[in-house]
């Protein structure tokens, strides 16, 4: 492995801090925009009439699908996030929710295969509709972005599956905002149920 380039901090002009913002939000508007309507309210359906949601992704996708999970119980929803040592056994009955840009991440499939071997529902965000994680899913959300393998792709200037990231956290706080409004549920009530052993 070679050694990190040095990153010299002080040639960070103003320029260049509104050029990289321009580019990371119009990628991210566009990549959101794509997001098919139907899946996403089916997405949508299938979150809030399950009884108990489970969720799993790995790295930033993970890191995501943990925000999610807590905008879910704020909803009052039973919500497990995979690998807790609190997370009970999924059932026939439950839905499994499950992000991976490429679709192939082996801890996030192998979930998935377990999950449908018992039964369970699977609802998949991923890029790629013809991946494993794909095969396996009750529904699929396709996101169109990059997957972080595909360096210098015209899809995004972004580094990695940054915007396959980005873009999952609009689809979960949109998500999360229909499952609301259509609650009688004020802003005060979901907040009795926010964390206080903070």
């Amino acid at each position: 492995m070679s050694a990190a380039p040095a990153v010299s901090a002080t040639t960070v002009a103003d320029e260049s801090v509104l050029s990289a913002r321009d580019v990371i939000l119009a990628e991210l508007a566009a990549s959101a925009r794509t997001v098919e309507a139907s899946q996403a309210a089916q997405a949508a359906r299938m979150i809030g009439g399950a009884p108990r949601v489970f969720l799993t992704g790995a790295g930033r996708s993970g890191l995501v699908l943990r925000m999610a999970a807590m905008r879910l119980m704020h909803l009052g929803l039973r919500v497990h996030v995979v690998g807790e040592t609190t997370t009970p056994a999924i059932g026939a009955d439950d839905l499994l929710v499950v992000a991976s840009g490429s679709g192939t991440t082996s801890g996030v499939v192998k979930s998935a295969e377990k999950a449908a071997s018992i039964g369970a529902q699977i609802l998949a965000v991923t890029t790629d509709g013809t991946s494993p994680l794909a095969n396996l899913a009750t529904a699929t959300v396709l996101v169109p972005a990059v997957r972080k393998t595909d360096h210098g792709s015209s899809l995004s200037q972004q580094y990695s599956g940054s915007l396959f990231e980005q873009s999952l956290f609009v689809l979960t706080e949109t998500i999360f905002h229909i499952l609301w409004k259509n609650t009688d549920c004020a802003a005060e009530e979901l907040w009795t149920r926010h964390a206080n052993l903070e």
